[in-house]
């Protein structure tokens, strides 16, 4: 699945700490992001249902680049698992809104000289293509792999541990044994049922996440709590921690308040404790 890039678009804004994309500068964390390990806690059911998904599609997308008969069950899992998940809410829909009020929020830096406009006609250029794409669905989101028997059967057996052993689907250990490049003709082409809608919310998301830049926190006896502004719904709330820290992040919240606990990491029968230590980390609180 092709991702999309949401960049921020100022040039001279000092970073806030509930910035939408136009106001983040180019030093928005104080060290690389990609160096740490992140925790991310949606605080809507919206977001929670697209990192979902997001998951889904990087999955089966690492999966499909490779050949042997257990990455493309591993690939077919995921098409199955994508499927079930748009049967139960009308994604377009939810797409849509989350475009059109980015593109809204955006629209209203258009008169600010300290903006590139440059970046920001072309990021709006970029939202009102992912709408029309998502607007060009028709009926159902992958309806018509509702109506193919043969994912339909593996389907059924999912849900049972072991269900889609040989001997309980003959036709799908026959496709297995086809050649890979048959294959991963097959399996990007289920996947392709979901291609627009699944970059419109990977755009979503990436939009979401360079809403607010990171900023140094710091939770007394391992543990920070913050009261959220209902007026500005918080959508995602992103911890970044370095990689050699003996304890992970755990993340809970709602619409008023977030808590992270930071938690020794034991994978023994000890029940796992949260430090008392401080704990210096990045946090973004991602509101637009």
């Amino acid at each position: 699945m092709i991702t999309s890039s949401g960049t921020s678009i100022a040039s001279s804004r000092p970073a806030r700490d509930h910035a939408d994309p136009a106001h983040i500068t180019a030093n928005k964390s104080p060290r690389s992001v990609p160096d740490k390990i992140l925790y991310e806690q949606p605080l809507n059911e919206r977001i929670r249902a697209f990192l979902r998904l997001e998951y889904l599609f990087q999955q089966a997308a690492w999966h499909l680049g490779r050949q042997s008969e257990w990455d493309s069950r591993a690939t077919l899992a995921c098409v199955l698992e994508i499927l079930e998940i748009f049967g139960n809410t009308n994604f377009k829909s939810e797409a849509l809104k989350e475009l059109e009020r980015h593109s809204t929020s955006l629209k209203r830096h258009e008169q600010n000289p300290d903006v590139d406009h440059s970046q920001l006609s072309g990021l709006l250029d970029n939202i009102n293509t992912h709408m029309e794409s998502v607007r060009g669905i028709n009926g159902q989101i992958g309806n018509e792999l509702k109506a193919s028997e043969f994912l339909v059967s593996i389907r059924q057996r999912c849900a049972i541990p072991g269900g889609t052993c040989d001997f309980d689907l003959p036709a799908f250990h026959y496709w297995l044994k086809q050649p890979a490049k048959d294959r991963t003709r097959d399996l990007a082409q289920w996947l392709g049922h979901f291609d627009a809608i699944g970059q419109a919310i990977q755009m979503v998301l990436t939009l979401t996440r360079d809403s607010t830049p990171m900023k140094l926190t710091l939770a007394t006896g391992g543990m920070y709590q913050r009261t959220l502004n209902p007026n500005l719904p918080c959508q995602l709330v992103r911890i970044a921690l370095p990689p050699g820290l003996p304890y992970f992040a755990e993340l809970s919240g709602g619409r008023h308040r977030f808590t992270a606990r930071f938690l020794q990491f034991s994978t023994d029968e000890k029940c796992t404790r949260q430090t008392d230590q401080d704990v210096e980390f990045e946090l973004a609180c991602c509101v637009i």
